[in-house]
């Protein structure tokens, strides 16, 4: 809400009211959770000052993409375009754009073994780079990315290496018979579908702030509008999505303590801080 010329954060309990000021001077994004709202007069000071409001799912992350998230940018002709400007200097090269998928596809192996080569939880489950199985697929994806003559290839590879995870992550938590079906009600499978969504969430939010379009692919189909969403939430979805939807399932987790399993990694292994760093780095493509 706005009072005497400040935007505040107003929390109302039986007996008291509480006010937290927010310095919108200084803030770049606002994500209200569910059960917040907001004032017109509030909005109209934070649209003033540049500041990106988004209404988002529990966590500041949807379940389901953007049915769940709608955002309200300013309409301000000072807001920096500087991250738009350097992915569209590229996007319109085939050559770049398949030299940034290629980028996007190494840093997601570089945030794997880095993560997976220093959580101790995940590493107790057995997802850890010495294991053979997971240093032999790494290895093998990193050669064949350099190899790839064009974006179908690194689509192929892609979908190669997450089909021997699957596999490793089934033997590891003694799921043998198990299939990924988008469709399927078990419970590994419903993991995954959830926490892919949690992902979206994080990448669509890393673009709206950087102010890219999320029709502006490297490697999804470029006919959806929501495809960069997809690539950069790949960057981190076998690493922290994957491992955990099997281990939940093998404990017979509910969907909530999967849940915020994710969102504590998220926050453990600064997954938004990798996105957005991906994306600058790639927005500077020359």
């Amino acid at each position: 809400m706005q009072k005497d010329g400040r935007v505040l954060y107003l929390t109302e309990e039986k007996t008291q009211k509480q006010y937290w000021n927010i310095p919108i001077a200084n803030t770049t994004v606002i994500i209200l959770g569910t059960g917040t709202s907001i004032t017109q007069a509030a909005m109209r000071m934070l649209a003033q000052a540049g500041v990106l409001v988004g209404f988002s799912g529990g966590g500041a992350t949807p379940l389901l993409m953007a049915t769940e998230i709608e955002w309200l940018t300013p309409q301000s002709e000072y807001r920096p375009t500087e991250y738009v400007q350097g992915w569209m200097s590229f996007w319109f090269d085939q050559d770049k754009r398949l030299q940034v998928a290629k980028q996007f596809q190494q840093l997601r192996l570089q945030y794997m073994q880095q993560v997976w080569g220093k959580d101790k939880n995940l590493q107790n489950e057995g997802f850890c780079i010495q294991n053979d199985a997971i240093l032999q697929a790494i290895t093998k994806n990193i050669a064949r990315i350099k190899r790839c003559p064009n974006v179908t290839n690194l689509l192929l590879a892609e979908a190669q290496l997450t089909k021997q995870l699957y596999k490793i992550a089934a033997n590891l938590t003694k799921q043998k018979d198990f299939v990924r079906q988008h469709e399927s009600i078990d419970n590994a499978n419903a993991f995954l579908n959830h926490g892919n969504y949690l992902a979206y969430g994080l990448a669509a939010t890393t673009l709206w702030v950087l102010g890219i379009p999320h029709g502006f692919a490297v490697m999804h189909g470029k006919t959806r509008r929501g495809a960069l969403v997809f690539d950069v939430a790949d960057l981190i979805k076998d690493t922290l999505i994957l491992p955990w939807a099997f281990i939940c399932a093998k404990e017979g987790a509910t969907e909530q303590e999967f849940r915020q399993q994710c969102l504590q990694n998220f926050t453990k292994h600064k997954a938004l801080d990798f996105m957005f760093d991906a994306v600058k780095q790639a927005s500077q493509t020359k």
